[in-house]
């Protein structure tokens, strides 16, 4: 299978990647497709800040992105309301995600009555009012009652 790959031609490249790909052909084993490289910055093109100091990238390792996401909390409550209950990775999502808009309807709502009113700080207020708007009927009641207590507990600690 091998002699196959190698009789198939690639596909019309740019000058550079045709001398790159042929320096890579002559390292590589013979019968062997040459892996696909990572282009690397040039050397007086590095994007280095004056707290690295200028070391060699290939020494440090790539740290991981961190993402926020609310899935500890939603636990947390989870285990207030059904302790002998679990939560799939799925389902977690969903409820992250779901959370995620609810905040940025509120939010949203909360930023809308501040500029109504020419305020330029989100308060208490205004994110009472936006649940008061967002959410319906009954939920907006204990939302408020629970938001309300939450703030009153803050407050006096």
């Amino acid at each position: 299978m091998a002699p196959k790959a190698a009789e198939k031609k690639p596909a019309a490249k740019k000058p550079a990647e045709e001398e790159a790909t042929t320096e890579k052909a002559e390292k590589a084993p013979a019968g062997k497709k040459p892996r696909a490289e990572k282009r690397l910055p040039a050397a007086g093109k590095s994007k280095t800040s004056g707290k690295e100091g200028g070391g060699d990238k290939k020494s440090k390792k790539k740290s991981k992105k961190s993402v926020e996401t609310y899935k500890i909390y939603i636990f947390k409550v989870l285990k207030q309301v059904h302790p002998d209950i679990g939560i799939s990775s799925k389902a977690m999502s969903i409820m992250n995600s779901f959370i995620n808009d609810i905040f940025e309807k509120l939010a949203g709502e909360a930023a809308k009555l501040a500029r109504y009113n020419k305020k330029p700080t989100i308060t208490s207020r205004e994110i009472q009012t936006s649940v008061r708007l967002v959410l319906p009927g009954e939920l907006a009641k204990h939302a408020v009652s629970e938001g309300t207590k939450a703030v009153t507990k803050f407050t006096s600690s």
